[in-house]
């Protein structure tokens, strides 16, 4: 009797949060199962805002402006025993990783109700998209919509569409010396060494020269 080899076992896409000030993992997230299609999007930054302007034209100030969509879908419906409240636990973590803290909400009202403004609120964990160890990914939610499918008898959801995009975040963002730069130095560097690694010739497309 042989078993399923390990390296071939598929691996579980998700997401981590991070504490932005040791770099640790505070809480993970994983995907009950991985999305079927992922949509990427690139969008160069250029210095020049007209294409005619001749100077700027092929300039590069920054990294592209980089997003993800996908679809990440959870059923708890065969395991009721493991989900006792549904799907309320994964959905909510999921959620809350966009909203300030009850903590800081409660300081935000104590500082106003003295008549003071908080000029730098408290940095929230940063959220980073995992999608195999080649894309390890400092990213911010941009949309989130969430499509109930299915509930129990108590009205818990038990199936579960949760729709997600995302921008990645880069050393504009972050710095080079926070975590997520980090993070987002490595994703690039890995995107530049397999480019390294296509060097056709343009005879391969039809052209003696170019």
């Amino acid at each position: 009797m042989s078993s399923f080899p390990e390296a071939l076992q598929p691996v579980r896409g998700g997401f981590v949060l991070v504490d932005p000030d040791s770099g640790l993992p505070v809480k993970t997230i994983p995907f009950q199962y991985n999305p079927d299609t992922l949509t990427r999007t690139l969008q160069p930054q250029g210095i020049g805002n007209e294409p005619g302007d001749r100077l700027e034209a092929l300039r590069l100030k920054a990294p592209p402006h980089e997003s993800f969509k996908f679809d990440a879908e959870f059923d708890a419906t065969d395991a009721p025993e493991k989900y006792p409240e549904g799907l309320f636990p994964v959905l909510s973590a999921l959620e809350l990783s966009i909203y300030p803290t009850i903590g800081q909400l409660r300081e935000e009202d104590q500082l106003a109700g003295q008549g003071t403004i908080e000029i730098a609120p408290t940095e929230s964990s940063l959220m980073v998209l995992v999608l195999g160890p080649k894309r390890v990914i400092p990213v911010r939610i941009t949309d989130f919509s969430i499509t109930e499918e299915a509930f129990d008898t108590a009205l818990n959801p038990i199936r579960a569409k949760v729709s997600v995009g995302v921008r990645v975040l880069t050393v504009d963002d972050l710095g080079f010396q926070h975590k997520g730069g980090l993070l987002y130095l490595t994703y690039h560097q890995q995107k530049e060494r397999y480019a390294t690694s296509v060097n056709n010739s343009v005879t391969d497309l039809g052209v003696p020269t170019i």
